[in-house]
């Protein structure tokens, strides 16, 4: 099995920033694309950024020029850096990998979510 573990998330004033880390660990044999999405109360859960195994990305709109994604594939671990936080991306964030195990099964893996406030 592969299990993700996310870290970094907590209480920040509007315009601070924050860092998200997503360990992967288990039967990985490859990891594919990774991704951080979020959910807000009330709302569905949505793509935030995403990040290839070669490190191509790709931002929601509103994030777009305030988070980076990256991947340190040596560790397994992807990273989420937001800046200039607004409170209207207080949400929890989770973690999502597209992961090829040495047992050649392919499974969409999540984390358990780390919560994310930004106060006003």
């Amino acid at each position: 099995q592969v299990q993700l573990v996310e870290s970094g998330g907590g209480l920040v004033q509007a315009g601070g920033s924050l860092r998200l880390s997503c360990a992967a660990s288990g039967s990985i044999a490859v990891i594919n694309d990774m991704g951080w999405y979020r959910q807000a109360p009330g709302k569905q859960r949505e793509l935030v950024a995403a990040i290839t195994s070669g490190s191509t990305t790709n931002y929601e709109d509103s994030v777009k020029g305030r988070f980076t994604i990256s991947r340190d594939n040596a560790k397994n671990t992807v990273y989420l850096q937001m800046n200039s936080l607004k409170p209207e991306d207080t949400a929890v964030y989770y973690c999502n990998a597209h992961v090829l195990t040495t047992m050649l099964s392919l499974l969409n893996v999540w984390g358990q979510g780390t919560q994310v406030t930004v106060s006003s």
